[in-house]
């Protein structure tokens, strides 16, 4: 199998102690985490019902002063943002003693800074659990971009250090969904995007060949062609053409939340997720793309092989063409 991509997470610090903030920082940085600080408490709620996407929490038990009200706050947290595993800091020793066995539901661990070997495992299990081969992941970051570039001509295109999420909160106000199915994954393929910034960069849209502005209608066609282009390069290079296909048949349904921007996809697993950019340097003007890819269904990456494309596999793909 390929090499493994190291990829990365964002967790949620809430800590005041300077000492253990110190540990932490070195942790996450030894462990591919990205740590977020909020710097006023009374934020923390408005930021997590923002769209700030997470792997996890980690939590102070004397980050609201008191044992009491910290458990108060997880228990907010975990209300708003349930899928979050919250990881408690104890002073001594990493137990659940003084918890009652409703507020030991609210943690999936705990650990001091004496020794960390909790939160590692916590890391391991609820976040980096599923292995992405190092091709898939360049590829899918590769083929992105071409459809971006090949879409939005008069912008650059360009992909950020892909990132592993637990959360299942919905960027933007338009997504589009398609199916993955190959002998060595299932699960779906999900693009999100704001309307208005795409509305800013089309104006009077030269896709559409019409002097009509762009409206709804012309977003929705954009990132469905974006969405096309994209699985028919990820066919090409992913799957073989005589791949069996999958070998399970089983679903679980969707939920989705529109007034809370949320969705689920009936799985615990976390994540894989890109950020992309389009950008007018010439205005100085950028807006936001994020991609994720959700193998809820079925997932064995041994059996992942990259295909080497013909010339004529990139023209059947749309990527090329002859003239």
């Amino acid at each position: 199998m390929s090499d493994v991509t190291p990829l990365v997470s964002k967790v949620f610090v809430l800590e005041n102690a300077s000492e253990a903030l110190g540990h932490i920082k070195q942790f996450c940085d030894q462990n591919r985490l990205i740590g977020l600080k909020v710097i006023y408490a009374s934020n923390i709620m408005a930021i997590l019902n923002s769209n700030v996407d997470l792997g996890a929490i980690l939590l102070a038990e004397d980050y609201c002063d008191s044992l009491d009200n910290t458990i108060d706050l997880a228990r907010q947290i975990n209300r708003a943002r349930p899928e979050l595993p919250i990881v408690l800091r104890r002073t001594s020793p990493a137990t659940f003693d003084e918890l009652s066995e409703k507020q030991r539901k609210l943690f999936c661990a705990t650990y001091t800074i004496d020794d960390l070997s909790p939160l590692k495992k916590v890391i391991d299990e609820y976040i980096f659990s599923l292995v992405y081969p190092n091709a898939l992941v360049r590829g899918i970051s590769d083929i992105t971009v071409s459809a971006l570039a090949n879409q939005f001509k008069h912008l650059k295109a360009s992909a950020q250090t892909p990132y592993i999420v637990r959360d299942r909160i919905i960027f933007g106000e338009v997504f589009s969904l398609i199916p993955l199915a190959s002998s060595w994954c299932r699960g779906h393929m999900m693009l999100q995007a704001e309307e208005s910034a795409i509305l800013d960069i089309l104006g009077f849209d030269e896709l559409t060949n019409e002097e009509n502005p762009a409206n709804f209608r012309t977003v929705n066609n954009v990132l469905g062609e974006v969405t096309n282009l994209v699985w028919g390069s990820f066919k090409t290079h992913f799957i073989a053409i005589d791949d069996p296909g999958p070998g399970s048949t089983s679903e679980v349904p969707m939920v989705i939340n529109h007034q809370h921007k949320y969705i689920s996809f009936g799985s615990e697993n976390p994540h894989l997720c890109f950020k992309y950019t389009l950008a007018d340097e010439s205005k100085d003007y950028c807006i936001s793309i994020y991609q994720w890819f959700v193998f809820n269904l079925y997932w064995s990456p041994e059996d992942f092989k990259e295909i080497k494309a013909s010339v004529d596999d990139f023209v059947d793909s749309g990527e090329l063409e002859l003239f």
